[in-house]
């Protein structure tokens, strides 16, 4: 039975490819990546950004993963996804730390538009794509979609800081959890701001199927 293997820890990118396991003779395998990711950089545009990170994701799922124990496996994913600053293109809004930056980053939010970009990789062995080891081949996505947010009040913040949902996400929030209250995509796609390139999402689906 072939196999598609996502690397990555996020609960909703694993609950998306989940999909794809009903589709018959499709086994979805779920892994985390060993190395950290890297930094975001005030140096590069945020849709470089998160390119970048998305291609040092590849690299390093070839050589922690691309091995002989993986050897049915014929598709790996990896995804990198950043929150644009309303203001500053070179300014990405990573995932909080505690509380504390959690609220300082919706009260940046707050009453206002900005850009979600995310990247995916699909690697495939001697496919197409850019070299990333051991005959393994990465083409690479990366879209952006417009997340507008309402203002949000005392009492709004207390609930979404005190629910835990700006852990681990960029930007401080899940628009398919607490935040989808006060915010909405304006453009593009919902996938995008959930964790994957709309435009590769769609190309994993016309290969499996």
């Amino acid at each position: 039975m072939p196999a598609i293997l996502l690397a990555s820890a996020s609960e909703r990118r694993r609950a998306i490819m989940a999909d794809f396991s009903e589709i018959d003779g499709i086994e979805v395998r779920f892994s985390v990546l060993k190395e950290p990711e890297p930094e975001p950089s005030t140096n590069l545009e945020v849709h470089l950004q998160v390119e970048s990170s998305c291609m040092h994701k590849a690299r390093s799922a070839v050589l922690e993963l691309g091995n002989d124990e993986n050897s049915d496996v014929e598709i790996i994913v990896v995804s990198d996804t950043l929150v644009e600053d309303p203001d500053d293109s070179r300014v990405a809004l990573g995932k909080p730390e505690d509380k504390v930056s959690a609220a300082s980053t919706l009260i940046r939010l707050s009453g206002s538009r900005h850009k979600v970009w995310s990247s995916t990789a699909i690697i495939t062995r001697n496919g197409a794509g850019l070299e990333v080891g051991a005959g393994w081949r990465a083409a690479i996505w990366t879209d952006f979609s417009i997340v507008e947010f309402d203002e949000i009040g005392t009492d709004g913040m207390e609930d979404l800081i005190g629910s835990g949902s700006w852990f681990g996400k960029a930007g401080g929030y899940d628009l398919a959890g607490k935040a989808g209250s006060f915010s909405r995509v304006v453009e593009g796609e919902d996938v995008t701001v959930l964790g994957f390139s709309a435009r590769a999402f769609k190309e994993i689906g016309g290969i499996l199927l």
